[in-house]
């Protein structure tokens, strides 16, 4: 890559309570970051709904479309018109029966550029994700784009240090994470506190791990569970983007939308390799034992 610098911009979003609704707010954040500068937006997870996943309902799967299909269609469209690089999160019907938490990127183009499905599927209570998605089969995949080369994650996707170190062995230039994630309103503020710092630090691992740069979009704002089981979930925002050290180039709240802009300065992910060769120094020969779930 011989660019230096790229503004992008990460479009943290409420749900608006419908579909078109939601693609309209998308829209106007989409326009705001262009007339910002950026060529880069990063969209929260499941973006064109509310989080559906806090219930089991097997009427939800009629929210899903197929790729390509309306939503990527007005998505690219505007991609197309503001010379945007987009990543979007759909829920995608592949099949009868066949769904993926699928992230979408366009390339400046209604085209599509690549996907990425969700491969680690979380089922807890509120995030009843085993329900609705099949694990992804397309692997730790980069997306090539004329900004770079893209290594998308999706949400439950950030914890798992494999998947940030299999983008980066794969040539990714950043590390990118459409994200929902919240606290029960039930815990106390420690407990939400430490949740938070936790997803914060692991992500900032990342990027300190593998000396990429890493955008993080989550959603905000408080979802009542469907089912009336759960007390629901308040996402807790604070959208981030950091550089190859964890350094914050942005970071948003936890209680509104925001549009958050930042430059990320490519070039320094090759200095700071050089000075923390990670990469270098893997003990290839001595991990064998990863591929296995537990040493008994």
């Amino acid at each position: 890559m011989t660019r230096k610098t790229l503004p992008v911009a990460l479009l943290q979003e409420t749900d608006r309570g419908s579909r078109d609704a939601n693609l309209d707010a998308i829209e106007a954040g989409l326009r705001e970051a262009a007339a910002g500068g950026a060529e880069l937006v990063l969209l929260q997870e499941l973006h064109n709904g509310a989080y559906f996943c806090q219930h089991e309902s097997v009427k939800v799967f009629d929210q899903a479309e197929s790729i390509p299909g309306p939503g990527t269609d007005r998505i690219g469209s505007l991609a197309a018109e503001l010379k945007l690089v987009v990543v979007a999160s759909l829920f995608e019907r592949r099949a009868a029966g066949l769904y993926h938490n699928t992230a979408v990127v366009f390339d400046r183009s209604a085209a599509i550029a690549g996907i990425y499905r969700k491969m680690h599927i979380p089922d807890d209570p509120g995030f009843y994700e085993k329900f609705y998605f099949t694990p992804g089969d397309l692997g730790f995949e980069p997306v090539d784009t004329s900004v770079g080369r893209l290594g998308v994650l999706v949400c439950w996707d950030q914890w798992y240090p494999e998947a940030a170190r299999l983008m980066a062995l794969g040539g990714a230039e950043l590390l990118l994470y459409p994200t929902a994630i919240g606290w029960d309103p039930h815990d106390d503020q420690a407990e939400q506190d430490r949740q938070r710092d936790a997803w914060i630090t692991v992500q900032r691992g990342h990027a300190v791990a593998n000396g990429l740069p890493v955008m993080v979009c989550n959603r905000v704002g408080f979802e009542a569970d469907p089912a009336r089981v759960t007390a629901g979930v308040q996402f807790w925002g604070s959208s981030f983007a950091t550089g190859p050290q964890g350094e914050f180039l942005a970071h948003a709240g936890t209680e509104k939308r925001e549009l958050l802009l930042a430059e990320i300065d490519l070039a320094r992910s090759e200095q700071v390799r050089r000075i923390w060769p990670f990469l270098r120094d893997r003990r290839i020969d001595a991990y064998g034992d990863l591929l296995r779930r537990f040493r008994d």
